[in-house]
């Protein structure tokens, strides 16, 4: 039996320093021994499957093996397909966010990091807007990310503990992990 994650690589072909081919980031995962490895848009998602006989936690032997095959450092966070369609399907800010490439799902490395925003939430961010649903937290940024104080706000207290991308993206990987 096989189980479909989600590595989601921080900063990888975001500006000149960090680029890797998707072709090399598929090698690299299959050579780790994951399985139907896809990557999706040229950013450092990537979509696999664990087989039970793969020993070791995915995110770190995926980062070690980028580190040291790829030369590049890069943060990875990896969740199930079940958590991907959760952090979709139940995003409480669907309603308020017009526009879907705005609205960021932030991934968190773990629960410890959500309660570290749970302050934020009480905070008004108008017309910015912040929920928090365990490890994933949504960040409503109508005017982009560049200025948005929400965003710092979130990026001083998660540092490289999370990584975000839009809903338009995580609905794209979401679709990929239900072809698997």
């Amino acid at each position: 039996m096989s189980d479909i994650r989600v590595a989601l690589l921080r900063g990888i072909n975001v500006g000149r320093a960090k680029r890797v081919a998707m072709a090399d980031l598929r090698g690299l995962v299959e050579g780790l021994g994951y399985g139907d490895v896809r990557t999706l848009l040229n950013s450092g998602n990537v979509v696999f499957t664990v087989s039970r006989a793969v020993r070791g936690d995915p995110a770190a032997r995926i980062e070690r093996a980028i580190a040291s095959k790829l030369g590049v450092a890069s943060r990875v966070t990896v969740i199930r397909a079940d958590e991907v369609a959760a952090a979709v399907d139940d995003n409480p800010l669907c309603k308020l966010a017009e526009n879907p490439s705005r609205l960021l799902v932030m991934v968190l490395a773990d629960l410890a990091a959500g309660k570290r925003l749970k302050g934020l939430e009480k905070e008004s961010w108008t017309p910015e807007a912040l929920a928090i649903r365990g490890r994933v937290a949504y960040l409503w940024c109508p005017h982009g990310i560049i200025d948005s104080r929400l965003m710092a706000a979130v990026s001083r207290l998660v540092g490289e503990e999370g990584t975000a991308r839009n809903l338009a993206t995580m609905t794209k990987l979401r679709d990929l992990t239900r072809r698997s």
